[in-house]
């Protein structure tokens, strides 16, 4: 009988490294467990762990020598494929690692690129990952080169296509680089043009924003049945979903799902996205969905803040939701959770109404109240007025709807001047 032989390309093996740094924002092996993770979301095999006390790094290996030979030597014992750091490496030390190791080192920004790249779905992602990973390569280029290399100095027989080659491909990764920058402008003045035509018609902005893992699309699919795809991993979903929410008060709000923060989040990826990062940088107020059955998950809202202000959109009004209620020994915020936190849970729905209410009273602090007799032939401001703010009370009389509404100011001056714009004259017959 003929052996079935399968295409399926095997798992790669690694071995993570980590350092422990003094006064480090996250434990290190709540770290390690987070490279595991992208790791394991990359369909990478976890064969090894090597861990190294650091004051600074070494300037050549990041680690030093002597650990260096161990990480070796760990490496031949389980066979494993790459060497996973958890650190962001220069090009030197990436280079010098490789070198003793003999293997692929990677690190966590080019681990998290590499995730990115797999995920990303919509033309604008797709873009805006090429981007980040080009501009990590361009550095890094002469690893890639090695055959071709030359000794320095030159000489007879130790010349040749060697850095030709390489100043080939440097210039076609920065003509490249070049485009994409342009495609990319492209796209955002398209989203410009569309947040242009939504301040025409004002809707607030509640954007979900949080740690990766944090629950966000679930709590988008539970609120709004979007649809966004949910998985047990880390930046399952990159493309912002945006649909629109009705609140239990009758304000209609527009809420997005946004890409999740993570630790040593690289760079390049922050310049990248900060087109798709605008979906948050607009925002009337923020929702910060945080794990609350997660050993760190403090450690995870700080650095979410820290993202936060990186961006732009550290002052905007936020509302705290501790998801994953149902993981919780008890149905209460974990001990340090800051107070307005609303507990809840996007997988069974509990203490979802709590979070719309605490959603509508933020938005409604920056309502206008306004009353207006609006003639009933207006049906476009009655709608308008329904569609963005709040109606108390409305009545009809004699071919006028008096109306008291909770409305954005920009809708309400909108409103103010159609209302006292005299009525377009009928046009001439012909």
């Amino acid at each position: 009988m003929q052996k079935l032989h399968s295409t399926q390309r095997a798992r790669e093996r690694a071995v993570l490294v980590g350092v422990d740094v003094p006064k480090a924002l996250v434990p290190l092996h709540e770290s390690l467990l987070e490279l595991a993770r992208l790791g394991a979301t990359a369909g990478v095999e976890m064969v090894g762990e090597a861990t190294q006390p650091l004051r600074k790094p070494h300037p050549a290996t990041f680690i030093g020598a002597g650990k260096v030979e161990e990480v070796k030597a760990l490496v031949q014992e389980t066979h494993a494929d790459v060497v996973l750091f958890d650190d962001p490496l220069s090009p030197a030390q990436q280079r010098n690692l490789e070198k003793v190791i003999g293997v692929r080192v990677v690190d966590r920004s080019a681990l998290i690129l590499d995730i990115f790249a797999q995920h990303a779905r919509s033309t604008a992602g797709k873009l805006q990952v090429e981007l980040a990973q080009l501009q990590y390569l361009l550095p890094r280029l002469t690893r890639a080169w090695t055959h071709l290399s030359r000794q320095a100095g030159g000489g007879v027989g130790l010349r040749g296509p060697g850095e030709t080659q390489l100043e080939v491909d440097r210039r076609r990764i920065r003509e490249r680089i070049a485009v994409l920058r342009a495609r990319i402008a492209d796209v955002e003045r398209s989203r410009a043009v569309q947040r242009r035509d939504r301040r025409v018609t004002p809707t607030p902005t509640v954007a979900l924003v949080g740690y990766t893992n944090a629950g966000k699309s679930t709590l988008m699919n539970a609120l709004t049945q979007a649809g966004v795809l949910v998985e047990d991993k880390l930046f399952a979903t990159l493309d912002p979903t945006v649909r629109r929410l009705r609140l239990p008060g009758g304000l209609t709000v527009l809420l997005a799902d946004t890409v999740g923060f993570i630790h040593k989040l690289p760079h390049q990826l922050v310049e990248a996205f900060k087109s798709t990062l605008e979906q948050v940088r607009g925002a009337d107020l923020l929702v910060h969905v945080v794990d609350a059955s997660h050993p760190a998950w403090s450690e995870q809202l700080h650095i979410t803040r820290q993202v936060l202000d990186e961006i732009g959109a550290g002052a905007l009004p936020v509302v705290h939701a501790f998801n994953k209620r149902d993981l919780l020994p008890v149905a209460a915020p974990p001990p340090g959770a800051p107070p307005d936190a609303v507990l809840v849970s996007g997988r069974t729905g509990s203490g979802l109404p709590e979070l719309l209410a605490r959603i509508e009273t933020e938005l409604a602090a920056g309502l206008a109240r306004v009353r207006w007799d609006v003639p009933a032939a207006r049906g476009d401001l009655l709608a308008l007025v329904r569609r963005s703010g709040r109606v108390v009370e409305e009545w009809y009389r004699d071919g006028v709807v008096t109306v008291t509404a909770l409305v954005p100011p920009k809708v309400a001056g909108q409103i103010e001047k159609a209302l006292h714009e005299p009525p377009s004259a009928p046009s001439a017959p012909c």
